[in-house]
């Protein structure tokens, strides 16, 4: 049987890592009808205009998030109904880790943000310390100020993505963080002791950062594990992005006192 256009465009872009979503209706009118959506475009109909609008507005919100699952509807999309079911299951690329900081901590986190999944970016401007040697794991090792990656990558960062800024130097906190808040970024954490963090803070504000958006910021960053070793302090940052992105409360860093090793 030859392939559809539908379903060849869906394989090109699972084959590209870019995100794609594909509606079928499972119950009601027009049963087996399909809607491919992606953030571009869309490509076939559930069998009705409104409908398709409804969906199409909610499939790109599925596939920011990477969920796939079950959603109901009237039959020209009203909310509160269940004339019409449709399973909506998404493509999304691997989740991005961008690191920011050739540190000592920064092969542990790209280790394990392998280790769950993530696309991992290791960036520093220091050509001596962001090579491919020093972080095998990562996927990409770049040599460029921070504020000059988010520039190219901002855009398709979502809620799935983290950014995690290791470095304790203000030329380059700064510029990573001030970039980061105006992305769509899921996570933004930095690392740096609380004194660190309150001198950080004023720089910021310094440099036009509001109240929300200092309010996104995970600093100190990770949850309060105790832990003293890179691998102990990976291992608490993407367990606060974890507990962060399913809704869960933990004892984050930067909700307690006192210092961060006792």
């Amino acid at each position: 049987m030859a392939e559809t256009p539908l379903y060849a465009q869906l394989r090109n872009a699972i084959k590209a890592e870019e995100p794609v979503a594909l509606a079928t209706v499972i119950e009601g009118p027009h049963l087996g009808s399909k809607l491919l959506v992606t953030p571009a475009e869309n490509t076939g109909s559930l069998g009705d205009e409104d409908l398709d609008r409804v969906v199409s507005r909610d499939v790109l919100g599925e596939l920011a998030a990477g969920r796939t699952g079950i959603r109901r509807y009237g039959a020209q999309g009203q909310a509160r109904a269940d004339d019409v079911a449709v399973f909506i299951e998404s493509f999304a690329p691997p989740p991005q880790m961008l690191i920011f900081g050739a540190v000592d901590f920064t092969a542990a986190l790209a280790k394990v943000s392998k280790f769950l999944g993530y696309r991992v970016t290791v960036c520093d401007a220091r050509p001596m310390f962001a090579t491919k040697k020093r972080f095998p794991l990562a996927d990409d090792v770049v040599v460029d100020w921070p504020n000059r990656l988010l520039d190219l990558v901002g855009p398709s960062l979502g809620e799935r993505d983290a950014v995690a800024v290791l470095t304790h130097d203000a030329k380059f906190d700064i510029p990573a963080i001030t970039s980061a808040l105006v992305t769509n970024v899921g996570y933004i954490g930095v690392m740096g002791s609380r004194r660190t963090h309150d001198d950080r803070t004023k720089r910021l504000i310094d440099a036009g950062v509001t109240d929300d958006e200092l309010a996104r910021l995970r600093s100190p960053i990770g949850i309060d594990l105790g832990g003293r070793t890179p691998e102990e302090t990976a291992i608490s940052i993407v367990a606060e992005i974890i507990a962060l992105r399913t809704g869960r409360i933990v004892p984050a860093l930067k909700d307690t006192e006192g210092a961060i090793h006792r």
